[in-house]
């Protein structure tokens, strides 16, 4: 916990310098920030540096699940030192949003915001999204969520195919990986037009499926600069396929990322849902009603293709950028991205929701028990990759449906309770579990959390934390059992 408010303590004094670039007012607030955060974390290393340093599947659970809290309550400060988000609840709720990868948020005028803020919430997401693929690739599979074991092949665990040997050179090589992409995003989208400032958070943003933007209209504001959108859809793709396959396509393997079924499912269902989507957009959809800036005519094929496919891709990699009202465009595609959410990009990637792997898992277990019906002295495992499925990462997927499930039915009922109509209630539980930010009825794509009652925004971040560590990691800590000595 030490070592965590000493690594964010360090960024914040990143974000003091782009202050003093700017002179915009807020390095005051934001040192202030940082010292306060830094001493604190030697404090606390100093306290607890002698003690056992053995961790073990306990131990592990909670530092994964506080460690998230640690960073999301100092990440606070820099809000409420300067001012930029005088509540607490509220620097609490982007903070968490940040951290967690949600991108929602409760400020309702971005571009009045200090340049070092609007850094300082591109950050949190950057951090956020680095942290989940070290955490997906080198912890969770040692904890045995099933979900995560499900490409330990390729990563460090029990298994002589591994990525590296060893966790903190697995690390390193994902760092690389995520910071070069930032980069070369950042570069590409500076060249197409955008300010460096822009591009720069905008690049974090899309590496970690967060969603903040600096505009007002996120990327919709550059609606009359295609290129640019088409840039951010390129790299929200990437965001959302596993880490390791980058890692084995700068190897030069790039048949292991051919030969990978959450790969061709995902990309297959991006190219059939956008499709989908722009067939009906460019038939029926009136964009002249769209409260975004700068829209395009209704009825362009160029124009629909883009905005299907941005859109699309955003709810289904939960990055949550907008370019369009999608919940003015048909009732029917109001519910369609409402299912989106439930989606998730890959597993081992940035992004949130269920995730596609568990999906396929799902529908090929469903599949088997057709068989198993007709057959129930075979003996018929669930494969993927060409690889036998021990039963108990099937069951244990299984598991996770309905927890994810009952979560969101749980989540809905305590919106509702808290005086939320049913459709924003519905969007913003799925939203929040799913770490998609944008959602439905009051929560839709060009209204911002605030008007949440302040209890409300207290259980979205709960959600948002829950969704965004894989569900057990966090519910097994609210469990009797797991607080009993052994």
């Amino acid at each position: 916990m030490g070592l965590l408010l000493l690594f964010n303590g360090f960024f914040m004094l990143a974000a003091s310098g782009v202050s003093l670039y700017f002179d915009d007012g807020a390095v005051f607030g934001i040192t202030q920030a940082s010292v306060f955060t830094i001493i604190t974390g030697l404090i606390v290393f100093a306290v607890t540096k002698n003690h056992k340093k053995e961790i073990k599947k306990r131990e592990g659970y909670i530092i994964v699940t506080f460690g998230w809290l640690i960073m999301a309550f100092s990440g606070t400060l820099p809000y409420v030192f300067t001012g930029a988000i005088p509540s607490f609840t509220n620097a609490f709720f982007e903070t968490m949003s940040g951290y967690t990868t949600t991108g929602a948020t409760i400020l309702n005028e971005i571009e009045i915001l200090p340049e070092s803020i609007l850094f300082w919430r591109s950050l949190t997401h950057w951090l956020g999204g680095m942290g989940i693929i070290v955490l997906a690739i080198a912890i969770l599979p040692l904890l045995g969520i099933g979900g995560m074991q499900l490409f330990a092949a390729e990563a460090p665990g029990p298994s002589s195919d591994k990525l590296h040997p060893r966790i903190t050179d697995t690390a390193k090589r994902l760092w690389l990986i995520y910071f070069g992409y930032t980069l070369i995003e950042t570069v590409l989208l500076n060249l197409a037009g955008m300010s460096l400032f822009d591009a720069i958070n905008h690049s974090m943003s899309t590496l970690s499926t967060g969603g903040f933007s600096t505009k007002n209209a996120s990327i919709g504001h550059w609606n009359d600069n295609p290129m640019i959108q088409y840039i951010i859809i390129f790299f929200m793709f990437i965001a959302g396929t596993n880490f390791v396959l980058s890692y084995f396509a700068f190897k030069g393997r790039i048949s292991r990322i051919f030969r990978d079924e959450e790969f061709k499912l995902y990309t297959t269902f991006i190219l059939v849902f956008s499709a989908l989507v722009m067939l009906i957009t460019y038939f029926q959809a009136d964009w002249s009603i769209s409260t975004l800036e700068h829209n395009m005519a209704y009825g362009e094929l160029e124009n629909s293709i883009r905005h299907s496919l941005f859109q699309v891709l955003a709810i289904v990699t939960t990055t949550g950028f907008v370019t369009a009202d999608y919940t003015l465009w048909t009732p029917f595609l109001t519910m369609f991205f409402f299912g989106l959410m439930f989606l998730g990009g890959s597993a081992g990637s940035t992004s949130g929701g269920m995730k596609i792997v568990r999906h396929l898992i799902t529908i090929k277990n469903g599949i088997l028990e057709f068989k198993r019906s007709f057959h129930s002295n075979a003996i018929l495992p669930v494969r993927y990759n060409q690889r036998a499925i021990p039963q108990s990462i099937v069951f244990n997927i299984l598991a996770f449906f309905i927890l994810y499930i009952l979560m969101f039915i749980i989540g809905v009922a305590v919106f509702s309770f808290l005086g939320l109509d049913f459709m924003t209630a519905l969007g913003g539980a799925a939203s929040s579990l799913g770490n998609v930010g944008p959602a439905l009825g009051n929560l839709g794509p060009v209204n911002s959390y605030d008007a949440l009652p302040g209890l409300a925004k207290w259980w979205a971040t709960f959600l948002m934390l829950v969704g965004r560590l894989e569900l057990f990691t966090v519910l097994i800590l609210l469990t009797p059992f797991f607080w009993r000595n052994r």
